[in-house]
């Protein structure tokens, strides 16, 4: 699911993602296909007796979305655990179990980790005071539009009030580009026109990918953006979100196209 696509975009931006998810028995499909991608499967945990996380999404002609869910294994999320020993530099904490979601943020938080917060689809699993405690952990929140109304609602603060409180707060408008809450301001970057717009599941774990790479190399907020939006701009000329085949040459010859310079 979500950490697969980002790790997959990773991999093609020249990064070393580390995946940790618990699956089911019917992972060997999609274990050998990681595999032949070079992904590491070290922190995948099989649940004997149960499913992999299945996720079924109907798309409209105008880019509506309706998803229907089974956790499966997903629920014992919590049994995997975030250790000094991974060797990790920055993580994200996206869609998952909702117990496992709350003991990677502290467990994180605990050693030192810097995170980014990605609640995703999972974010109405959350109270007022569960996202509180996630936003007052983490280094980086990272939500769409919708998501961002959502956040304001259960928190009662506006984003502002919100990005106060992080690094970054990170907001995605599809088409319209992301709005980057940091040091008091808001910066909008604009999106990338794609080569066809043929499918938009997984442009938002493509954009997640391009923030994690400028994060870890230390890019400026600006870049770092742009980057996200060359990412979901390649994916979404491709079907499904694992589909897109850009290596890390071709990404930045398109960053050069579209902003005139190379963050590399």
């Amino acid at each position: 699911g979500t950490s697969g696509n980002i790790g997959y975009s990773l991999k093609l931006l020249g990064g070393d993602p580390l995946l940790m998810a618990t699956v089911g028995e019917d992972i060997a499909p999609y274990s050998a296909r990681l595999e032949s991608l070079g992904i590491a499967q070290t922190h995948l945990r099989r649940v004997p007796g149960q499913f992999t996380a299945q996720a079924f999404i109907t798309t409209d002609l105008d880019d509506n979305q309706i998803t229907a869910f089974h956790p499966g294994a997903m629920n014992y999320a919590h049994e995997n655990r975030i250790t000094p020993g991974l060797g990790v530099k920055l993580a994200s904490i996206s869609p998952d179990g909702k117990e496992g979601m709350h003991q990677h943020a502290r467990q994180c938080a605990e050693h030192g980790i810097p995170f980014l917060f990605d609640p995703g689809q999972g974010l109405p699993m959350f109270s007022g005071e569960e996202l509180d405690e996630f936003i007052r952990l983490a280094d980086y929140v990272a939500v769409n539009d919708y998501e961002g109304k959502l956040l304001e609602d259960k928190t009662g603060r506006k984003l502002e009030a919100v990005a106060r409180e992080v690094k970054a707060l990170i907001v995605t408008l599809g088409a319209h580009g992301s709005h980057i809450y940091t040091d008091g301001k808001r910066l909008e970057v604009p999106s990338v026109k794609a080569e066809s717009e043929v499918d938009p599941t997984g442009c938002g774990d493509a954009f997640r990918a391009g923030l994690l790479y400028g994060i870890s190399n230390g890019w400026d907020w600006e870049s770092t953006g742009r980057l996200g939006s060359i990412m979901g701009a390649i994916k979404i000329a491709q079907r499904g979100p694992q589909n897109h085949d850009a290596g890390r040459v071709e990404i930045e010859e398109r960053f050069r196209r579209a902003f005139g310079y190379s963050p590399w």
